[in-house]
């Protein structure tokens, strides 16, 4: 328990600094958005490229593991999707409750968990996970509920905008610089190259500092059943999809089944109450991320134990 506690607690002391940093008011909420603005345009970009250029594409592109996340993370969104319509929500509502399912924080807590258990290879599969997060996952989400909001029309108008959002995601362009420098072969100079690794350094702390921040002043009241079927989706349902789906290929590496595990039982996106307040889902959404970034305490330091009692992790 010791060593899981070594892995998970310096993530939760970063997280709960950044709480106590904006709760004091040493901090203020716009300054903590400066922070979460730095790591989504530099330093989680710059982590992507530097994680894209160092390992030869043919091993940076794992087709078994993208499917497998992908089509995990998939299922669970139409499950998502499906049971909040029968509980009576309309499209919209239904597009973002299965949003906040299946796309997991890769990025600001994802990566810090996994680069700690797993090593560097969590860095490759952080960027397997993006590009089904934003190329899958998040459009297929603000197309629905764009489409239920304006029912009757307007598809190609809705996958535009859709389509708009996608071209200005700097995630999406560091994915798309790594992979273009990738294949070229072309070299970065070393000072541009010394400048990336330094911001890519930089991405996991600052990330788990901002999202601390972002958690202070959210309110939960009134929102219990929503909220519920989310976080218990995205910490509970998504990681076994998608355990599920690793473990259906031919050869399961133990690496993969940890890094997939790790990466899906992390909460949901941390711009996930900006997408749900464009629906009127901001109140449900910011409650959820709350409880699920807490909760996530708990239960992927249990992840790590079964991980390591199986054998799969070796502390």
């Amino acid at each position: 328990m010791l060593e899981i506690l070594t892995i998970t607690l310096p993530i939760f002391i970063l997280i709960g600094a950044g709480f106590l940093a904006a709760f004091s008011g040493l901090v203020s909420r716009d300054n903590m958005q400066g922070v979460a603005t730095f790591v989504m345009f530099f330093a989680l970009p710059s982590l992507l490229i530097r994680a894209l250029t160092a390992t030869p594409l043919e091993e940076a592109l794992n087709v078994s593991y993208l499917l497998a996340y992908g089509l995990g993370s998939l299922l669970v969104f139409a499950a998502g999707l499906v049971l909040s319509r029968r509980r009576g929500h309309a499209l919209d509502a239904a597009a973002l409750h299965a949003l906040g399912m299946s796309a997991a924080n890769s990025g600001f807590i994802g990566y810090p968990v996994a680069v700690m258990a797993i090593g560097a290879p969590a860095a490759i599969f952080m960027a397997l996970n993006m590009v089904v997060e934003s190329l899958l996952i998040i459009p297929l989400a603000l197309t629905l509920a764009e489409a239920g909001r304006h029912s009757g029309g307007g598809g190609f108008r809705i996958a535009r905008k859709t389509l708009t959002r996608l071209s200005r995601n700097p995630v999406l362009i560091g994915l798309l610089i790594g992979v273009a420098l990738a294949l070229t072969g072309w070299q970065l100079p070393a000072p541009l190259n010394q400048a990336i690794d330094m911001l890519a350094e930089a991405a996991g702390p600052a990330a788990l500092f901002a999202i601390g921040g972002m958690l202070h002043g959210l309110k939960v009241r009134g929102m219990a059943a929503d909220m519920g079927q989310i976080v218990v989706g995205k910490l509970l349902l998504h990681p076994l999809a998608v355990l599920a789906f690793l473990l259906l290929l031919p050869a399961s590496d133990p690496l993969m089944v940890a890094g997939g595990l790790l990466f899906a039982g992390a909460p949901m996106i941390s711009v996930y109450p900006l997408f749900g307040k464009q629906f009127d889902q901001g109140s449900t959404s910011a409650a959820a991320l709350m409880v699920a970034t807490l909760a996530s305490f708990i239960t992927l330091s249990l992840m790590i134990w079964l991980l390591a009692r199986f054998g799969v992790l070796h502390l």
